[in-house]
């Protein structure tokens, strides 16, 4: 069943760092594998997606907005959030949008395919794959947390992945807790 897969352990491994009932917003949503694990958190999730059919199967888990990302206007333009999770999705045109929603010391979590990729599976046009080191770009002026590129086994498939924080508003040195406390 869609929307039932594991979350990403990339999530998993990094969602520590998000502010704890803090706005959350999962772009490109589909069935929501991700916003039913962080609502059930405790956040308060907005998911967008363009599918009416896998936004009808979150009705009551969240907000969730129709858009098409990529034809359309940005929905969120005076929206903060404290985190902005973006899982197997890439537009470009979208990348300064997302760093832009974010509220001081929030969170980007990103991770999607790259290059290499078109050797074991879909996607595999170049347009949505990232080139090496990408998402490093797309984070100037965010303080990297973490940042992985090259390939999983299980599933087989070559990615980028990366956590990203907005300074927050503040005097002494915010500290960025590299273990999770579980």
């Amino acid at each position: 069943m869609h929307g039932s897969e594991p979350v990403s352990p990339w999530l998993r491994r990094w969602a520590h760092l998000l502010r704890p009932g803090g706005s959350v917003l999962d772009v490109a949503c589909g069935h929501g594998r991700h916003l039913r694990w962080l609502a059930q958190q405790g956040h308060v999730v907005t998911g967008v997606d363009r599918s009416p059919q896998a936004l009808a199967a979150l009705q009551g888990l969240a907000r969730l907005v129709l858009a098409d990302l990529e034809n359309g206007p940005w929905p969120f333009a005076d929206e903060l959030f404290d985190a902005v999770l973006v899982t197997n999705y890439l537009w470009r045109p979208l990348l300064p949008r997302l760093t832009a929603s974010l509220a001081p010391a929030g969170v980007l979590i990103y991770e999607t395919f790259s290059a290499g990729h078109e050797t074991v599976g879909r996607p595999s046009r170049p347009e949505f794959l990232l080139q090496p080191g990408e998402l490093l770009q797309v984070c100037a002026g965010l303080r990297i947390v973490a940042f992985e590129d090259g390939f999983c086994q299980q599933p087989p498939r070559f990615v980028q992945r990366v956590v990203a924080l907005r300074a927050p508003v503040q005097d002494a040195p915010a500290r960025y807790a590299l273990d999770a406390t579980e």
